[in-house]
């Protein structure tokens, strides 16, 4: 029993930490009609992006509120005609500038390359630089809105994080553990207030930078050989001084990160070491977050099986207040939060597999992403 009341009070504890991140720390840029005047430069990395680029790119032809803007893409060696669609979709506009990537050297991996290669072959003037992937569609006035955002906090880097579109029942169980993971278990307000650079989270899928602040940083020579390139940059940024911050950036921005079960197991899968470290620390956190919330289903029907009501309605009442935590997260970042909130713990259960794979795959050396080793 005091177990179970421990369990209880743990999740109600991590599910109010959610609440009151979601709902007073998180900034949310504001998505109307605003102008910025400095220049900026949307950096824009792909490598065999050709079925599904278009709408990014019309997207960014689109952007309103920055006169002064540059779109800079960088067809990273792709063998599908990535750029020959960039070239219908931007026509002759004036503001977009293809470039033919090259190989990444010894001790780099391709996306830190590609978009290190945007960063130092971009107009100098740009004061701002914001990284986009193919697959995010941005709102007419996100880069301005963004820009402004970045400046309001202050900042180095401000990561808006997209709103995830789920339309399978393997996105619906594994992409809302990205912001519920952050939402949970990060201090917004003392990540951006400490220089611990352990303190920090950021999205690769649009990432605005000062340039002068990224530079100081290193730029992506500092994270050349990180899986996790867009949290070690958020990183950097910290040890060299800088200011990161973290929004809600569903009101800006919609990804579709992976199309089938397989593109979503691999991604993962690719990543997900990087993410614990060692071995036995990813066991620690896989097995603390399947006691609080993949645990209190069963236990509740152990209990109920073993005659115990009291110990089955805690049990029930923990798998609740987990779900309860779930659905505040889908809330404050342009989720859905019902029914999907409902299988939470099969989610995290989901997760914990997917993290076993990773290491599984790593250690055997067979890991990779868009026919580029990982590790």
């Amino acid at each position: 029993m005091t177990a179970v009341v421990a369990l209880v009070l743990t999740v109600a504890a991590l599910t109010a930490h959610t609440w009151v991140n979601g709902a007073r720390w998180l900034r949310r840029p504001d998505a109307g009609p605003v102008e910025v005047t400095e220049p900026v430069a949307v950096l824009l990395p792909l490598r065999d992006e050709a079925d599904r680029v278009a709408p990014c790119l019309r997207a960014l032809l689109a952007q309103r509120g920055v006169p002064d803007l540059r779109i800079v893409v960088l067809d990273d060696g792709s063998t599908d005609g990535t750029a020959d669609v960039v070239r219908v979709v931007a026509g002759d506009d004036p503001r977009l500038t293809l470039l033919a990537g090259v190989a990444p050297p010894p001790g780099w991996l391709g996306k830190p390359h590609a978009c290190w290669q945007l960063a130092t072959r971009t107009d100098p003037a740009a004061t701002v630089l914001a990284f986009v992937d193919a697959d995010v569609a941005l709102a007419p006035y996100a880069v301005a809105a963004a820009v402004t955002e970045l400046r309001a906090a202050r900042a180095a880097l401000l990561s808006p994080y997209p709103r995830i579109l789920v339309r399978t029942a393997a996105d619906r169980l594994v992409q809302p553990l990205l912001q519920w993971l952050w939402l949970t278990f990060l201090p917004l307000r003392a990540m951006e207030r400490s220089p611990r650079p352990s303190l920090a989270a950021a999205g690769g899928q649009f990432l605005v930078v000062d340039r002068a602040g990224y530079l100081r940083a290193g730029g992506h020579a500092a994270v050349a050989d990180k899986v996790l390139e867009d949290i070690e940059l958020a990183r950097a940024v910290k040890r060299s001084g800088g200011r990161i911050a973290l929004a809600d950036g569903s009101k800006l921005a919609a990804c579709r990160m992976y199309e089938t079960w397989p593109q979503l197991r691999d991604g993962y899968t690719k990543s997900l070491w990087a993410s614990f470290g060692h071995p036995l620390a990813a066991a620690a956190v896989v097995t603390v977050l399947l006691l609080l919330y993949t645990a209190p289903p069963l236990v509740a029907v152990g209990a109920v099986l073993a005659g115990a009501p009291a110990v089955a309605a805690l049990a029930v009442l923990a798998y609740l207040l987990g779900v309860a935590g779930r659905a505040a997260s889908a809330r404050a970042t342009g989720g859905r939060a019902w029914p999907d909130a409902l299988a939470h713990p099969v989610s995290v259960g989901v997760l914990g597999w997917l993290t076993f794979r990773s290491y599984h795959l790593r250690k055997r050396r067979r890991l990779s992403w868009r026919g580029r080793p990982v590790s």
